[in-house]
């Protein structure tokens, strides 16, 4: 029998579970889109992966890897549905999961709600006590340990954290109490902060180590009821999973580190961005992730991820393990529109969901949503939803033109600027805020809703080019199976550069370096080389905020350390500041095996293109005024594509609307390559 050759990429969404199958030797590719179910039997999303297996009627012997983005951790997070969690730590620090850093939930006011992870009552403290050095001050209490985790364990917790004062410095404290909790604790979820974050932070490596224990139990139980499905299939290879990194990890140890897998699905969209761009010749993009509840955006330069390890995935919620930096706001397409008591139109945070979900869903649905007002502008089919034009139009003539004095149309219209003001904010701040201009990189668009607003957003933002790939609807699935293995190491020094030992710097680098190829080599999968990417958190002493700075090699000198950081602020901020001392806090590696380049030229199949652009139908779009509009369907557009606009074009998963003004081209993958005028 011949050796499986398929690879598959599985996403699963709040709504939608998304399976893209890719032969690399001919480019050949299977999709489906299923439903995700949420099934005791099956563990959890489970139940969407395997019926999209089903659709895509592809034996699973066949399939040489399957590659998963779930959901799991990220929303068992958001919504604090998580595991029984205790937490030990250092007497007199139980609250610091509680106190954090002082901040406010809501920047004005002085109410607002926050709830820690793991609840005051299942913290608990012992005498103990390391300095910042790591010498002992005061000595582990076992017998006060023992009664510590019998507490927790009639309590009911299944799982537990430690957390000790300055662990990061000298772990000894934490490791001798795993090994007594071993003993007695009834599950093997024990998690030690300075194992997962070896940061000086108590207050991050605290709540980083409370998250992963929260989640580990479900997200192991879920990825074991999914493997052994697959394996009762006939799938007998590794499943993995994607990472928050971009990365991939073995399903067998991805509960380890289960809190690297918050924010899989956003890192998933961002690789397939990377490997889309990397085809299509623009390197330098800013993705743009438009769904049903938020919108995810993010800035690549020169081909890479931006991997942040400060990541604050809520209020007072840091987790502070290697991220792509996905920054998130709460415009999707089900995000409601309505007039506040002070006559403001607000669109958004409040989602309609799927259910009942915006009034075109013909659900029940009664409040305006921007989806809503996408079909009432002419920019959706009307005949693929369950509510007519004539019900959207009374909606936004009565609870939105009404009090703004406008019509249903005008009304509309301003629930769409309004969206597109917020979303550009996020762009603005992955881009901008970085010093990064956005004129120098193309709009990356997709999602279910990003290709309707994307033309519009780059006009607002200068953005000279948007690029809407193959599949928009299913970036995140296609990022699974394009995506590298990557693994990410982060060592706290927290000492003034011109007294810090660089040797220790540079064995710390080569420590780093060696774990990372041999959990890459340990993974036994096909790769072209192995790249790694060192950098360094720096500051001026007495700052907060943390900079990065990339380094060549693992033996950099005290001097070019210097010189390195100084000019990493200078871009940044445009200040030189050469009589204050810096501080090297971190220490960061990423080591990447990087897999063959995918064949991606299929995801729209070529036999049913056209030698012309012949529009299916024309209708009616609003574009300031109603305009008459042609429609085409994307799967039949030739490759050398030249449209002008306006224009509607329609595919299986998305919607792309193309404004007066703007030229469309696709590239020999079939992007679409849309010219957006300065205005």
């Amino acid at each position: 029998m011949q050796d499986p050759t398929l690879i598959a990429g599985a996403d699963v969404g709040g709504t939608f579970t998304d399976l893209v199958i890719l032969d690399p030797a001919t480019g050949a590719v299977r999709l489906a889109k299923v439903p995700t179910t949420l099934t005791l039997e099956t563990g959890g999303q489970a139940g969407g992966v395997l019926a999209a297996l089903d659709q895509a009627e592809t034996p699973l012997d066949q399939i040489n890897l399957i590659v998963h983005g779930t959901t799991t951790t990220t929303n068992a997070v958001l919504e604090r549905k998580l595991a029984r969690t205790g937490l030990i730590t250092t007497h007199g620090f139980r609250d610091v999961l509680e106190l954090g850093r002082r901040t406010r939930p809501q920047p004005y006011g002085m109410t607002g709600q926050f709830t820690p992870v793991i609840p005051r009552n299942l913290r608990l403290e012992v005498p103990e006590r390391m300095d910042a050095r790591g010498r002992i001050l005061t000595p582990l209490d076992e017998p006060a340990l023992r009664l510590a985790l019998q507490n927790l364990i009639d309590q009911g917790c299944e799982s537990l954290v430690l957390h000790f004062l300055h662990s990061y410095a000298n772990p000894a404290h934490e490791l001798r109490a795993a090994e007594i909790a071993a003993e007695v604790w009834p599950t093997p979820y024990i998690t030690c902060g300075h194992a997962l974050l070896s940061e000086s932070r108590e207050f991050e490596r605290g709540v980083t180590a409370a998250v992963n224990a929260s989640v580990q139990p479900l997200l192991e139980r879920y990825v074991r009821a999914l493997a052994g499905a697959l394996r009762d299939k006939g799938y007998a290879r590794d499943l993995l999973v994607m990472n928050g990194n971009g990365g991939m990890v073995p399903a067998g140890s991805v509960s380890a580190e289960a809190v690297k897998t918050v924010m899989s699905g956003p890192a998933s969209g961002v690789m397939a961005a990377i490997a889309t761009g990397r085809r299509a010749g623009l390197p330098n993009l800013i993705t743009y992730d438009m769904g049903g509840t938020s919108t995810d955006v993010a800035l690549i330069k020169s081909g890479r991820a931006p991997v942040s390890n400060e990541i604050e995935v809520e209020y007072a919620m840091p987790i502070h393990v290697p991220m792509v930096d996905v920054r998130t706001v709460g415009a999707g397409g089900g995000s409601i529109a309505r007039v506040d008591s002070s006559g403001m139109l607000r669109v958004g945070p409040h989602s309609a969901g799927s259910t009942p979900g915006p009034i075109c869903y013909g659900r029940g649905g009664t409040e305006p949503t921007i989806s809503d007002a996408n079909l009432l502008l002419g920019r959706l089919p009307a005949s693929r939803f369950g509510a007519g034009r004539d019900t959207l139009h009374e909606a936004f003539a009565t609870k939105i033109g009404a009090p703004l004095g406008l019509s249903a149309e005008a009304a509309a219209e301003a629930v769409i600027r309004i969206a597109n003001t917020h979303m550009a904010g996020a762009i603005r701040m992955v881009s901008l805020s970085l010093g990064a201009d956005p004129r120098d990189y193309a709009l990356f668009a997709f999602g279910g809703a990003g290709p309707l607003h994307a033309t519009a957003l780059a006009a607002e933002l200068a953005i000279p080019r948007v690029l809407v790939p193959a599949r928009p609807g299913m970036t995140n699935a296609l990022g699974c199976v394009v995506a590298d293995l990557r693994h990410d190491s982060v060592r706290t020094l927290n000492r003034p550069l011109d007294s810090v030992d660089m040797t220790r710097v540079h064995q710390v680098l080569a420590d780093q370096i060696a774990q990372g190829q041999e959990r890459i080599t340990a993974s036994n999968i096909a790769l072209t080389h192995t790249q790694i990417e060192l950098s360094a958190d720096m500051q001026f002493i007495g700052q907060t905020h943390l900079l990065r700075v990339p380094l060549p090699h693992a033996t950099p000198s005290r001097e070019d350390l210097q010189a390195r950081f100084e000019a990493a602020y200078h871009a940044r901020f445009r200040v030189n500041l050469p009589t204050i001392r810096a501080n090297l806090v971190n220490l960061n590696t990423s080591v990447i095996g990087q897999r063959p380049e995918m064949d991606l030229s299929r995801l729209v199949d070529p036999s049913g293109r056209k030698t012309t652009p012949e529009p299916h139908s024309h209708r009616p779009v609003w574009f300031g005024g109603w305009v008459d509009t042609p429609v085409y369907w994307r799967d039949h557009l030739p490759l050398d594509l030249h449209l002008q606009g306006p224009a509607i074009i329609e595919q299986m998963d998305t919607t792309t609307v193309i404004h007066p003004g703007c030229t469309v081209t696709s590239d020999a993958d079939g992007n679409l390559l849309i010219e957006v005028p300065h205005v």
